[in-house]
């Protein structure tokens, strides 16, 4: 299964990474980082319109190479979306499969004041820390490769670091898991992880099992304006675009396209 494979690299990737940092040194610098996330991303979630995580990916399982290396102008892409006005930046820093890094979402969060979300397998508390010092103000958390004691741990450190989570579900007893560990956003992941096929409608399956007060997310396979009115009719606040973005020569333009300001 790709989703097993996903989270062993990330297993041994982050090994890597512990080699040259300690959690304890990670610690000390979160511990010298002003608190000063007052959870925004949420509040912009909670308004009327539908909000936009715009993704910086150059690679996936799924799709192979998104864009060429030479053409992967992560600063460029960043610049675009500030200038679109989206309300977050997620940015994959998963290194083996997407080709992501934790220094480019570093450079992104300090390019602007926009939330950046760190995308990732994230499976241990040191990657918590990591996209702390990064400077991440979401982390995303996928329910189907954590325990419930795991979620709740997690959940409980984000919060004490300041991070808004949204928490990831593909099914109806993963929407159930995540209530139970009151998520205060959850995102339904249109595509399966384990086989990569797209169903668009399982956002709107499981939009209907979770409470009004919870924030909701559609993820993967929005590709233009009647896919997002299609959203806002079934009640979600926001929607993560990666793909159909980073194969937009105006990614601008596409933007505005999904609002409906063309």
């Amino acid at each position: 299964m790709i989703l097993d494979d996903l989270v062993n690299a990330t297993q041994q990737n982050m090994l890597k990474r512990r080699e040259k940092k300690s959690l304890n040194s990670l610690k000390k610098e979160v511990n010298n980082i002003p608190s000063s996330n007052t959870f925004s991303f949420e509040k912009n979630l909670n308004q009327s319109n539908i909000s936009i995580i715009a993704e910086i990916k150059q690679a996936s399982p799924s799709k192979g190479q998104i864009v060429s290396p030479e053409k992967f102008n992560y600063q460029q892409i960043a610049d675009d979306y500030k200038n679109a006005g989206v309300d977050a930046i997620s940015v994959l820093t998963e290194e083996s499969y997407f080709k992501g890094s934790l220094g480019i979402l570093t450079d992104v969060a300090a390019r602007n004041d926009i939330p950046t979300l760190r995308k990732d397998f994230i499976i241990d508390p040191y990657m918590i820390y990591e996209a702390k010092v990064a400077g991440a103000q979401i982390i995303l958390l996928i329910v189907a490769i954590l325990t419930d004691d795991k979620l709740g741990e997690y959940l409980s450190l984000a919060d004490k670091l300041g991070l808004s989570v949204i928490v990831e579900a593909h099914n109806d007893e993963e929407i159930k898991r995540a209530v139970s560990a009151r998520a205060r956003i959850i995102g339904v992941n249109n595509r399966n992880l384990k086989n990569f096929t797209v169903d668009f409608n399982n956002t709107i399956r499981l939009r209907k099992l979770v409470p009004a007060d919870i924030l909701f997310i559609s993820e993967s396979g929005i590709k233009n304006r009647t896919d997002v009115e299609t959203l806002e009719q079934n009640g979600v606040n926001g929607i993560l675009v990666g793909e159909t973005f980073m194969r937009a020569t105006d990614k601008i333009a596409k933007i505005n396209q999904l609002r409906g300001h063309e």
